[in-house]
C-alpha cells in the first residue's frame, strides 16, 4: 500500500475510531493524524495497521487498538511541558504518540527483543528514551514524572 493510501486510512482511523467515540482534544487527534501506526507493525500486517483492533507484535504481545491508545493518552491531559513514564513499550506506538504531546517520554520494556526493536523505531523521536527493565519497578533514574501510563500487565506493583 502506498504512503497516500496509509494517509487516508490514518485520517479515517482518527475520525471513525477515535473522534466519533468521544476523544475530541485537538492535540490528541493531531498526534494520531501524524504518527504513522504502520511503522510500528510488521510488514505482513501493514495492510491492517489502521484497523479497529489490536495486532500481534511478537512474543505474545500486541499493539493496542487505536481507540485504547487514544483513551489512555487523553486521560493524561498533557499540555506539552510534562515528563511522562510509560510502562510497557511494546511496539513503541504509544510512546511515539506521547512524544508529540509531552516534553519528555521515558518508556520501559521488560522483553529485550521488543525493547531493541522499539528503540530502533523510536530513535527518530528525539524526546523518547527507551529503557530495558521491569516496568513494575518504575524508572527512578528520570523521576519525578508528571504522568504515568501503564500499557502492560504486572503480577503486582512493587513497593
Amino acid at each position: 500500500m502506498s504512503a497516500p493510501a496509509y494517509e487516508l486510512e490514518r485520517q479515517d482511523m482518527v475520525q471513525i475510531q477515535i473522534a466519533k467515540r468521544g476523544i475530541r482534544e485537538p492535540r490528541v487527534l493531531e498526534a494520531f493524524k501524524t504518527v504513522p501506526r504502520h511503522d510500528f507493525v510488521s510488514a505482513e500486517l501493514r495492510f491492517e495497521a489502521y484497523d479497529d483492533c489490536p495486532l500481534p507484535i511478537g512474543y505474545g504481545q500486541t499493539i493496542s487498538q487505536p481507540y485504547i491508545v487514544a483513551l489512555m493518552t487523553s486521560s493524561l491531559r498533557l499540555q506539552g511541558s510534562e515528563r511522562v513514564l510509560e510502562i510497557g513499550t511494546g511496539s513503541g506506538y504509544q510512546a511515539a504518540i506521547l512524544s508529540t504531546l509531552a516534553q519528555e517520554v521515558h518508556t520501559v520494556e521488560v522483553l529485550p527483543e521488543l525493547a531493541e526493536r522499539s528503540r530502533d523505531i523510536l530513535n527518530s523521536y528525539e524526546n523518547v528514551h527507551c529503557h530495558l527493565g521491569d516496568g513494575s519497578l518504575g524508572w527512578e533514574a528520570a523521576a519525578p514524572y508528571d504522568g504515568i501510563l501503564v500499557a502492560a500487565a504486572a503480577p503486582q506493583i512493587a513497593g
